[in-house]
């Protein structure tokens, strides 16, 4: 028995659309959340956060022990580059990379001679103040002493 004709398009077009959909990799790339649907992905940094206070203590002449005080242990050494560091950091924040620098420092007859690398953030101290700028706004009349606010009070200006 022959299945009516609408019925054979649909069938039809249901066959081409599963196996379009069979080896397509974009439903991925579109719809991430479909395939990890309700797992949670931990943020992750991995490797040297470096800051630009960090990197502006260096010194042409530095020791590689007085490198690692300023910069800590690299995460990059090698056996057959015994001239070079690489510190490198990344942050990945529900399994993508949100963040990602790299820093090399070259070294001849174990003194530090140069360094490149990726623009660092500005200091951890910076960075924090700011936040907490952010987080916390200055209130009217903060930095005021108390007689100044009771002024202010009766003269009428409320900041």
């Amino acid at each position: 028995m022959i299945p009516p004709p609408p019925r054979r398009a649909l069938v039809a077009g249901l066959a081409v659309l599963a196996l379009g959909l069979a080896g397509c990799a974009t439903i991925d790339e579109k719809f991430p959340t479909l395939r990890t649907f309700g797992i949670y992905e931990i943020d992750i940094n991995q490797g040297n956060y470096l800051s630009q206070d960090m990197v502006d203590k260096l010194k042409t002449g530095m020791t590689r022990e007085q490198v690692k005080t300023v910069l800590g242990t690299p995460l990059v050494t090698s056996v057959f580059r015994d001239n070079r560091w690489d510190y490198v950091y990344e942050f990945t924040r529900q399994g993508k990379v949100r963040e990602q620098r790299k820093f090399t420092v070259y070294f001849e007859n174990d003194k530090l001679a140069r360094w490149e690398g990726d623009k660092m953030p500005e200091s951890v101290v910076e960075l924090n103040r700011a936040a907490g700028e952010k987080a916390l706004p200055v209130l009217p009349g903060e930095g005021k002493s108390w007689w100044e606010k009771i002024k202010d009070i009766f003269s009428g200006q409320s900041s």
